[in-house]
């Protein structure tokens, strides 16, 4: 059996996947990236050669593909692809009727259009600021002292929405703390909150061309609160992968291994 390997180095989590030659994912894993991108491929690679019987180390595997934020540390990669490619074959591969995207990583949220085949068709980015980001909720949540997972499902209890103004998310850390400290309800704080970032993400697949048929891919698109805000934003479903939306980078690197290392198709 021939296999192939997609990794994902994020700026905060790091992804990898092990395809086999007819497309099945082998094994997988997601680790928290290390302040060191080569280091974080070393790792997460190994983690998913653990999985499998039948190799050992990256070499065993045909074909290699580096992707996202360090896609140029992943020294045992043959060739890197940009993440927003990878993103549109990952979710392409795991479910061919999706035809917009909103990934929202670690830094950046990006609004991307898919088209027949799986590649990109448009995208929009905004990488100039972390609001809406990864890195925003995790500022969030330490406000309101909770764990990501917790402050995910906390706009759900809201009646009410308090509108959060501050788009910089320093700004809007204080402005919360303030709400906090007025006593205001903290579901109606973070139902604020969600709602301005599905508005930002609204923007984002807008420019992009990137409506119809959408999916949320990214470790925030397990975020059931964000995910109930775009949809009222957007006034349609998001629809549901079958696989892991913050694999899907990985999933689509491997993919294109896949394809450029000889699989049979």
């Amino acid at each position: 059996m021939k296999y192939f390997g997609g990794c994902d180095v994020g700026s905060t989590y790091t992804k990898a996947v092990i395809l086999d030659e007819n497309g099945k994912i082998a094994a997988s894993t997601i680790m928290r990236s290390k302040i060191n991108a080569e280091q974080s491929s070393r790792l997460a690679m190994s983690d998913c050669i653990s999985q499998i019987g039948d190799i050992s180390k990256p070499e065993d595997l045909k074909y290699i593909v580096g992707t996202g934020y360090g896609r140029n540390r992943v020294p045992f990669a043959q060739e890197n692809i940009s993440e927003i490619s990878c993103h549109a074959m990952g979710v392409h591969v795991t479910d061919p009727m999706v035809k917009a995207i909103i990934d929202i990583g670690g830094q950046d949220i990006k609004g991307i259009a898919v088209a027949a085949d799986g590649t990109v068709k448009n995208f929009a980015m905004n990488d100039k600021c972390a609001a809406g980001t990864g890195r925003f909720y995790e500022a969030m949540a330490h406000s309101f002292e909770m764990s990501l997972e917790e402050f995910s499902t906390l706009s759900l209890k809201a009646k009410n929405v308090i509108p959060i103004t501050a788009q910089c998310t320093v700004f809007a850390e204080s402005e919360v703390i303030a709400l906090v400290g007025e006593g205001k309800a903290p579901e109606e704080i973070a139902a604020g909150i969600q709602m301005a970032v599905a508005k930002r993400c609204f923007v984002m697949a807008k420019k992009a061309g990137a409506l119809g048929s959408i999916t949320l891919s990214g470790g925030c698109a397990k975020n059931e609160g964000l995910k109930k805000a775009i949809e009222k934003v957007l006034k349609t479903k998001v629809v549901e992968l079958s696989v892991d939306p913050q694999l899907m980078g990985a999933l689509g690197a491997a993919e294109f291994a896949r394809k450029k290392g000889g699989a049979k198709q």
